[in-house]
């Protein structure tokens, strides 16, 4: 279901009501990604919210930011114990010492695949031949939180060693990234 906010704008209705919420929603969300600075920030930000909801991380993008040095994978990939430590005392992210050890281990997974893909976006896109599906959903209770697609790319990337990558955080990092848009058919952004 959309609702129409008081500027007479409608939205998918999960967004209504926080301004970074709709921001998000109108600038970002099912747009189609194809470079792998922002993949890999998005992959970052959705591991995190494995559990959570995605305002919070939204909320708190900018800290992840600067203790993610940017979202640079080259550098995460290289992070020590140290820096892992310095991560997990840091309140401005989610102190989660199972998805902190994640985001390296991903960041060294994703320069793998780059090496054997030339780049993580032609991984990726691989799936749907390099173009977005757009799914024509009425209302929010017919989007799904995982698909077979999704089920098939979680299952690559684990095999690949990704973690906290199960089917519905790929699912949403699919929607975050525009592989799929799932913006419901009277949401503003399809006009």
């Amino acid at each position: 279901m959309a609702n129409t906010t008081e500027n007479n704008i409608t939205r998918c209705g999960w967004c209504i009501g926080d301004p970074i919420y709709e921001k998000y929603h109108d600038e970002e969300w099912g747009k189609p990604v194809y470079d792998d600075d922002t993949l890999f920030e998005f992959l970052l930000l959705e591991t995190f919210q494995a559990g959570l909801s995605w305002i919070t991380i939204l909320r708190k993008r900018e800290n992840f930011r600067k203790a993610f040095d940017n979202f640079d994978y080259k550098k995460i990939a290289n992070y020590n114990l140290d820096k892992i430590d310095e991560l997990l005392q840091d309140a401005g992210i989610i102190r989660n010492k199972l998805k902190v050890n994640a985001a390296v281990s991903n960041a060294q997974a994703y320069i793998k695949v780059q090496e054997e893909f030339g780049s993580f976006s032609k991984y990726f896109w691989a799936f749907t031949d390099g173009k977005p599906i757009d799914n024509k959903f009425k209302t929010l209770g017919d989007v799904p939180a995982t698909t077979p697609l999704s089920d098939a790319i979680s299952k690559d990337m684990k095999k690949r060693g990704f973690k906290f990558v199960g089917s519905t955080v790929i699912y949403a990092h699919m929607q975050a990234t525009g592989m799929v848009n799932d913006h419901i058919l009277d949401c503003h952004t399809r006009k």
